[in-house]
């Protein structure tokens, strides 16, 4: 069995496909390591999930490459490497790991070989109007994607490959659909959000209408005025109108929102600043998990308040770490390595109170609180039985953040380490069970990064808050998503000065409909498909 490290900058999805290769035993090989280049990226999660050990560096924190290149070959040899791929790895392998492992590295590259190379050989294809796409494997030498080819497949072969999770929606046999639009003559029936503008920037003067209680989608190529419309003139401007005191942007010149007193931008920037802030923390599973403990006779005899369960302030919280789970260590010449506890392993406060489960036959062994976050949402869920005392709260918020597609997450996982669009569903986890009748949400194009069985889980999300009576807006170039809209504004026809008005507005076929709409044209295709 070989052992293999895979190196990735990104989501991951060539990661998680090795991986599971593996575990099912597809390839003869274990995954032992994963090096990761950025801080975040989904992947450190995907091999948190498997158990896989990762390496994650900040290459800016180092001294020269060769000086980062100098430890991951530690690592490597560390974990007993026998061959190293690359998947999605974005940054050119120098001397020292050549040197090291020379022979011994191969890149999974998406494109034919040697045609186009780089970063963006699949745009400089679609440049070339070729009509074969495809992925290279290549042992990798000191030459931009060169050394000697391995293997080569184009996009027919892997959608043809019945084992393939994204093979049906490569050739259209399976597309996102998962939500009944409203007709053309419903659209409006709920109400309108009308905006009318200014110049500003490239953007001219506009009046828009937005449908209340509906997914609306605004579209255009990059630079047509997209974010201007929604970050720059709808947002503030509902902000203002729902204050008594606040002043739309002086290029507002009228918003009429009778209804809204909510503007909630759910954007994929961090939540919280350090390991402090955790999913349990953030969803307030915590909270109720610190309820429950305290409830319990044991913790009555000691005198434990709610309050002492907390890894934060809390008396039962670990001295050595403070209570985040993390010591650093001062490493003369390199950057300052932060390790896990070793007094109370990956998680503070190491507590003997055990909170009751129920008495059903054949439930599991009660856990101290450090192990229930160490679990993940749908681990938890299925130790925290519904009905055992003080514990209904935190199966409700269980089962949101399960329903948000977070149900691999584990409950201690801090939240600045968290992907974009984790970080989004995250920030919605207490607004699915509340009306939004009053509220108006808008993304910025949260689709990026995601496997379509992931885009029709964020839509699964978009539907939830609207069955609750919000409008949402989303600023997106996936097809999917606009497909999958009430009501399409397309901005353009081009970016920059070319752009900056409204080009078409109404329903997905309105829209494909319209022969001056860049984003039409590919809408149509979608539809037909």
């Amino acid at each position: 069995m070989r052992r293999l490290a895979v190196f990735a900058s990104g989501s991951g999805t060539n990661f998680e496909a090795i991986v599971r290769a593996c575990e099912q035993g597809v390839l003869d090989a274990e995954v032992m390591l994963m090096v990761c280049d950025k801080p975040g990226a989904k992947v450190v999660e995907r091999a948190a999930e498997h158990g896989v050990e990762a390496f994650v560096f900040a290459p800016k924190e180092y001294a020269s490459k060769a000086a980062y290149e100098r430890e991951i070959v530690a690592r490597l040899d560390a974990a007993g490497v026998e061959l190293v791929c690359l998947a999605g790895y974005m940054r050119i392998i120098g001397d020292e790991l050549l040197g090291a492992y020379g022979g011994r590295i191969i890149n999974i590259h998406p494109s034919l070989l040697p045609a186009f190379r780089g970063a963006h050989a699949i745009e400089q294809a679609l440049e070339y109007g070729v009509k074969v796409f495809g992925v290279t494997i290549h042992y990798v030498d000191s030459e931009l994607d060169g050394g000697r080819i391995i293997a080569q497949g184009n996009v027919a072969e892997v959608a043809a490959n019945p084992a393939s999770r994204i093979g049906p929606f490569l050739d259209g046999a399976r597309r996102v659909r998962v939500r009944r639009r409203a007709a053309q003559g419903e659209l409006f029936e709920h109400g309108a959000i009308r905006l009318e503008t200014g110049a500003i920037h490239t953007v001219k003067p506009l009046s828009v209408a937005i449908p209340r209680g509906r997914l609306t989608v605004v579209t255009g190529v990059s630079g047509s005025g997209k974010t201007t419309l929604v970050l720059e003139s709808l947002m503030p401007a509902l902000e203002a109108a729902a204050s008594a005191e606040g002043a739309p942007p002086a290029h507002v010149h009228a918003i009429e929102a009778e209804g809204i007193r909510r503007a909630n931008l759910i954007d994929a920037k961090p939540i919280g600043v350090n390991v402090r802030s955790t999913v349990a923390t953030y969803s307030g599973v915590l909270d109720d998990l610190r309820r429950a403990f305290a409830a319990l006779p044991e913790a009555k005899e000691r005198g434990l308040k709610a309050g002492a369960f907390s890894y934060n302030t809390g008396s039962l919280r670990c001295p050595t770490c403070d209570g985040t789970g993390q010591v650093s260590l001062d490493v003369q010449f390199l950057p300052d390595v932060d390790i896990p506890c070793p007094d109370c392993g990956a998680y503070a406060v190491p507590l003997s109170v055990k909170p009751a489960e129920a008495d059903a036959e054949g439930a599991a062994e009660a856990l101290p609180l450090p192990d229930l976050l160490a679990l993940t949402v749908d681990e938890a869920r299925a130790r925290i039985v519904a009905h055992s005392a003080g514990m209904k709260r935190v199966d409700k918020k269980l089962q949101v953040l399960h329903d948000l597609g977070l149900g691999y997450l584990t409950l201690g996982e801090a939240t600045p380490a968290l992907s974009g669009g984790e970080a989004q569903r995250l920030k919605l986890a207490s607004e699915l069970t509340r009306s939004q009748e009053d509220a108006l949400f808008a993304f910025d194009e949260p689709t990026i990064g995601l496997h379509p069985l992931d885009v029709e889980t964020l839509l699964g999300v978009l539907q939830r808050l609207l069955d609750n009576g919000a409008t949402v807006v989303v600023i997106e170039h996936d097809l999917d998503m606009i497909a999958n809209a009430d009501y399409v504004i397309d901005m353009g026809p081009g970016g920059g000065e070319d752009g900056g008005r409204i080009v078409a507005a109404g329903t997905p076929e309105q829209v494909a409909a319209c022969p001056e709409s860049v984003t039409g044209r590919y809408i149509a295709e979608e539809l037909a498909g």
